[in-house]
């Protein structure tokens, strides 16, 4: 339920750690310009969740455990898909663009509504600086209430891939 006073979401406090409008209130602008920026280079990784797990599963119609042994590997105690064998892109682009995009993991979903992209002008421009698409002539203009929904489902995917365990032993259907 919005607050009152600012028009955004009840819980912002929790996720931005302030109860004032943020500082993109009147939203930002974003689209995707499918350059793979996001899916290649990086030595970064894609966490997974359970949900995640699943819907990429689904997506391929193999059981969970053998997309999990497949497609990702253990990181201090978390589920990451892996990279491609011969770079640091994920597995899933070819072409600059993802072979999975409509099961994409949660976390590129919510890309570039990460708190660390949004805490600040700075570290917005940080981002841009790295994406094309972030404040792109051509992009709409994203209200605030919708870019804290995604940062708040980003966070909620973080803490359930923390939560995903070992079920690489999951038994095959």
């Amino acid at each position: 339920m919005p607050s009152p006073e600012t028009n955004l979401p009840a819980g912002q406090a929790a996720l931005t750690g302030s109860s004032r409008e943020p500082w993109f209130a009147a939203g930002l602008r974003f689209t995707c310009t499918q350059c793979g920026n996001c899916c290649s280079g990086s030595s970064g990784s894609v966490y997974l969740s359970q949900a995640d797990i699943a819907r990429l599963a689904a997506h391929f119609e193999v059981a969970p455990g053998r997309f999990v042994r497949r497609y990702t590997h253990l990181v201090r105690g978390r589920r990451v898909l892996n990279d491609q064998a011969s770079s640091s892109d994920c597995v899933f682009l070819r072409d600059n663009l993802c072979t999975v995009y409509e099961a994409r993991p949660t976390q590129c979903r919510t890309y570039p509504w990460w708190l660390r992209n949004i805490r600040d002008p700075e570290s917005w421009q940080a981002a841009a600086a790295f994406c094309e698409g972030i404040d792109h002539p051509t992009a709409p203009l994203i209200p605030a209430t919708e870019i804290l929904a995604q940062a708040r489902l980003d966070q909620q995917n973080e803490s359930a891939a923390i939560q995903t365990g070992r079920i690489d032993a999951a038994p095959e259907r």
